[in-house]
């Protein structure tokens, strides 16, 4: 059972990620999404005299697979808070930061977070357990226009504002709590053969908007621009348009927004230099073994 909760999440694009890092063995990195510690264990693998891991997950499911390694140290935190630890660790930039943005399939798995509409239980979906708005919460409080724009915005669900409506109407007087309720409600609304789709999509915006996602990606990103060594590696897995846009827009003007400032030249002024500018993407072989990894993306980028 150990080795199981130990090995539950198998990285995608594991050496590829991590081959992109440029380890030296007395480097200074941090996987800033330790999860299941996959990448921790191979960037750990890499590392010598000197050499320092540091990794950030805000799920306490992650502790169990902490990697008894001197050279490296857990952080319980979101992702968000990378200055302010590494300034606590007295370290004040790193050779590398990897970021895996993927939902780890122990998640998924787990009846009891709340995550898949595949299981019935509580309608929860908080990474961090200890904090924070439910997805009932959410749900069950949130206006009805508030509720479609984050529909649309974080699922890109064409029929945002029907399924807002519906869901308003139906909590008048009783409160949604489970899966179970929360699919009665909204199942009608999605024709058989796009069903699953349209749900995961409901089910990602919910995510998103519970655990603050995109606020919490920006502050990152932002953080690496300061705390990236010069010929530092900043390694970005994304799985959806919005955090792919972010992370491109970071890597090629130095905000996310996308905002390009330029010199008197036409030189566009930013903090990184594109490693690769064609993404890489998993192989047959990986989107045969975990059909999750489809979507993934691989992006690059190094600090001037």
């Amino acid at each position: 059972m150990e080795k199981d909760e130990l090995t539950y999440h198998v990285p995608v694009l594991l050496k590829e990620s991590v081959d992109a890092m440029n380890i030296r063995p007395d480097g200074t990195y941090v996987d800033v999404t330790f999860g299941g510690g996959g990448h921790s264990r191979e960037i750990l693998s890499r590392l010598g005299e000197g050499g320092q891991l540091l990794g950030f997950d805000q799920d306490e499911d992650a502790e169990r697979n902490i990697v008894n390694d001197p050279h490296f140290t857990f952080v319980r935190s979101n992702f968000r808070y990378l200055h302010n630890f590494l300034r606590y660790h007295d370290i004040e930039q790193v050779d590398a930061i990897l970021a895996d943005l993927g939902v780890s399939s122990h998640h998924f798995d787990d009846s009891e977070r709340g995550f898949s509409f595949r299981f019935d239980g509580a309608l929860d979906m908080r990474m961090n357990k200890r904090a924070g708005l439910t997805a009932a919460d959410i749900v069950n409080t949130y206006e009805e226009e508030r509720l479609a724009n984050l529909f649309y915005l974080y699922g890109e669900l064409k029929n945002s504002r029907k399924l807002a409506s519906v869901i308003a109407k139906e909590r008048n007087g009783k409160y949604i709590q489970t899966i179970g309720e929360f699919l009665d409600i909204i199942k009608p609304l999605f024709g058989r053969e796009r069903e699953k789709k349209e749900l995961a999509k409901v089910f990602q915006a919910l995510r998103i908007e519970v655990n603050q996602e995109m606020e919490a990606l920006k502050e990152m990103l932002l953080a690496t621009t300061e705390v990236l060594k010069p010929g530092g590696r900043l390694v970005v897995i994304t799985y959806h348009s919005l955090e792919d846009r972010m992370v491109k827009n970071i890597m090629k003007t130095g905000n996310v927004e996308g905002k390009a400032e330029v010199d008197f030249f036409g030189n566009v002024q930013t903090p990184f230099r594109l490693i690769n500018n064609k993404v890489i993407v998993p192989n047959e072989a990986e989107i045969e073994r975990n059909p999750r990894s489809r979507s993934a993306k691989l992006r690059i980028a190094e600090k001037k």
